[in-house]
């Protein structure tokens, strides 16, 4: 398993001085870059092994995140990454929109290496596109609205965007064709950006409203057309 790979690469990041939230923040953001799948069985055994950590550590990471409505806990089956359905995505858009068009609001009062942070996203989410790598524009494209989130200046804003995107990056799998999906926002990134530069936070809070509008339609189109997909056939 890739993801099983990439969490012993993180053992380098847990201390003996670390905690379960630690274990929680790499587990999220495992999800958030889209390395852990809807649906996933968690292993306490394997991640256990994977990071160093105790099976104790472990559960409380695991309550951490189900709390942030990431993981599930299935009696008698384990811990698993949750699968979200339409009312979830409908909901997180809801509230990225608060989130998000407040912090644009803000961009005035936001210090400089918050737009660097945006503009960093941006030119990865373009390279990787221009590579091909369309998995990796989705990182991309949850780094640029994090770093968004960072023009409100307030580290709670940015704490609850992380949970965010992380379960919006769950939605995200329902997408077939990610290079459709994702290719078009990357020229609507660059114009966000250069609105903000500009000092057009009234535009760039309109146009960021109707972009997250949007991507929230095609993931709802998304999940209809899978649950027509996955009905049974009449008799």
């Amino acid at each position: 398993m890739t993801w099983l790979a990439k969490l012993q690469d993180d053992r380098a990041l847990i201390s003996r001085a670390s905690t379960a939230q630690r274990v929680a923040e790499i587990l999220r953001a495992r999800i958030t870059e889209g390395a852990l799948l809807p649906g996933t069985r968690l292993s306490e055994e394997m991640i256990g092994a994977a990071l160093g950590v105790s099976r104790n550590t472990l559960r409380e990471s695991f309550r951490l995140l189900m709390h942030e409505r990431l993981v599930v806990h299935e009696l008698n089956r384990g811990v698993f990454v949750r699968v979200l359905d339409v009312e979830d995505v409908i909901d997180i858009y809801r509230v990225r929109r608060v989130l998000e068009c407040a912090a644009v609001a803000n961009a005035r009062n936001s210090l400089p290496d918050a737009l660097e942070a945006i503009e960093a996203a941006l030119l990865e989410g373009e390279q990787a596109a221009a590579e091909q790598r369309w998995f990796d524009v989705g990182t991309a494209n949850m780094q640029f609205h994090q770093a968004i989130a960072g023009l409100a200046a307030s580290p709670r804003v940015e704490e609850i965007m992380r949970q965010t995107l992380a379960e919006i990056r769950l939605a995200f799998h329902v997408m077939a064709a990610p290079q459709t999906f994702h290719q078009p926002y990357l020229e609507r990134h660059r114009e966000l950006l250069g609105l903000i530069r500009a000092g057009d936070v009234e535009r760039a809070t309109a146009v960021l409203d109707d972009y997250l509008r949007t991507a929230e339609r095609q993931l709802v189109d998304a999940y209809a057309e899978r649950m027509v997909d996955s009905a049974p056939a009449p008799r």
